[in-house]
Order: C-alpha cells, then structure tokens, then sequence
C-alpha cells in the first residue's frame, strides 16, 4: 500500500441551488402537499356549499318577490356569500400550516427547505394564494347562480363585478396571511382555529353589545370587524381606509411573527 492510497480523496461540495430555484421547487413541493390532502378538498366542498347554495336561495328569493327587483346586480350577493366561505377557507389555510407540526411532519420540510425564509414565503404564497383564488372563484359562482335563478331581475354588469371580487380578493388575501402568521405562531391546529374565530368573528360582534366605549375601540382594530365593513358595509365608525389599514396591519404582525417563531425556535418546540 502506497502512501498516497492513504490520503483521503477531498470532494467538492455540493452547490446550494440558488434561492430563486430553491423557492419555486419549494412552491412546486407545497403545491402538491396541498391538493393531495383530503381536508383541503372538504373545505373546498364546504366553501363552495355556502357561496353557491346561498346565491341560489337569494336568486329565487329575489325571483319569487312580490316585487322583484329590476335591473339590480347580482354581485352583491357575492360579497354576502363570501362572509360564511372565508371561514372554511381560513380553516383551509391554518389545516395546512399546522398539520405537519401535529404529525412530526415538519422536520422532514425543514431538511428538505433548511432555508426556513423560503419555506414562509413559499408556504405563505401557495396556501393563502391558492385559497384566495378558489374564494374569489366561488364568489364569481355565486353571483352567476343568483343571475340563473332570478334572471330577468338581477343582472351582471361587468365594472360591478370586477370591483366586488376585487374587494373579496383583498379581504381573502388578508385574512389567509393572517392565518398562515397565525398557524405558524401557535403551531397547533386547535388553538389557531379558535385564534381566527376570536379574531374574525366573535370578538367583532361580541365586543360592541357590553356598551363600553374602549370595548367597541377594540372591536373596530380587529380584523373582522375590516372584513365586515368591506363585504358588507354596515359597521359604524369603520371607513375603507381604516378597514383596509387593519386588515393589512394584522397580516403583516401575525406573518412576522409567525416567521420569527419559524427561524428562531425548534421546529419540534
């Protein structure tokens, strides 16, 4: 044996791919985590349940009046339906988040996207991006069954339309990054839900009825109380500014939190 035989051969190390190549094969891994599991497809059936069973009811609602209305558009029942589907997709988007933190799944993600950056960014645009679009879909669903079933009394006038879905685009986009902040934090399916009932249902109508001044304060901060006031327009004291203001104020606190706790703590803390 030689003495060169004994000296250990030094191999190249392996190249990190480029972060642009790790995000997209990062995205292109979440997005098949998330259609190959059955609750996203329950939700989904949930969601479209709502928006679309509810457009059908107010169409023929509107149809069977004795005074139907002439010439309205059906796009604000869109606005109305998307209220009840947002919650099956908040549940969507948390279920997402936090499963592999119940399963133990997370630590394999983790060695598969060490750049824990990536993995909230790619999570964050895939989850919340792929739920918002199905919602604004739905809502585009709702407002056609309400035209069906009422035609000729409801109509869909097009600059109608875009400013609606718009406006339920926002609404969705924000909450869902709420939730994925929120999943991220508390890292527990059960208490993110209940977090985002509070947050987005609960409190907002809870808080005014006590008479409090400070209480309804609070209430008008909230997320919900935001979502409520853009889709349906009926909460005193909000304007679009503040609704649109809290609304992005909450995504962008709960994502970075959510990410602090994501690069800082043990995936299994």
């Amino acid at each position: 044996m030689t003495a060169s035989s004994t000296i250990p051969v030094q191999r190249p190390a392996a190249a990190e791919p480029a972060t642009g190549r790790l995000f997209a094969r990062t995205c292109a891994a979440e997005w098949t985590r998330l259609w190959t599991v059955k609750a996203t497809w329950w939700f989904l059936a949930a969601a479209a349940t709502a928006t679309v069973g509810i457009g059908t009811i107010a169409g023929f609602e509107a149809a069977a009046s004795p005074d139907p209305p002439q010439g309205e558009p059906a796009w604000a029942i869109s606005a109305i339906t998307a209220m009840p589907a947002q919650f099956a997709l908040l549940a969507l988007t948390l279920t997402a988040v936090t499963a592999e933190y119940a399963t133990g799944g997370i630590v394999p993600t983790l060695q598969w996207t060490p750049r824990r950056g990536v993995l909230l960014l790619a999570r964050t645009v895939v989850t919340a991006g792929a739920a918002t679009v199905a919602g604004v879909l739905l809502a585009l669903a709702s407002a056609l069954a309400a035209f069906t079933a009422a035609r000729p009394a409801l109509r869909l006038p097009v600059g109608d339309g875009v400013e609606v879905l718009a406006t339920v685009a926002f609404v969705l986009a924000a909450g869902t990054v709420i939730a994925v902040g929120l999943g991220f934090l508390l890292r527990n399916t059960a208490g993110a839900l209940v977090a985002v009932f509070l947050l987005m249902l609960v409190l907002p109508l809870l808080l005014p009825q006590f008479g409090y001044e400070w209480m309804s304060a609070l209430a008008d901060v909230l997320p919900g109380t935001g979502a409520a006031f853009l889709l349906l327009g009926r909460v005193p004291g909000m304007t679009t500014s503040s609704s649109v203001l809290v609304l992005l104020a909450w995504a962008a606190g709960a994502l970075l939190l959510g990410g602090l706790r994501l690069i800082r703590d043990d995936a299994n803390r």
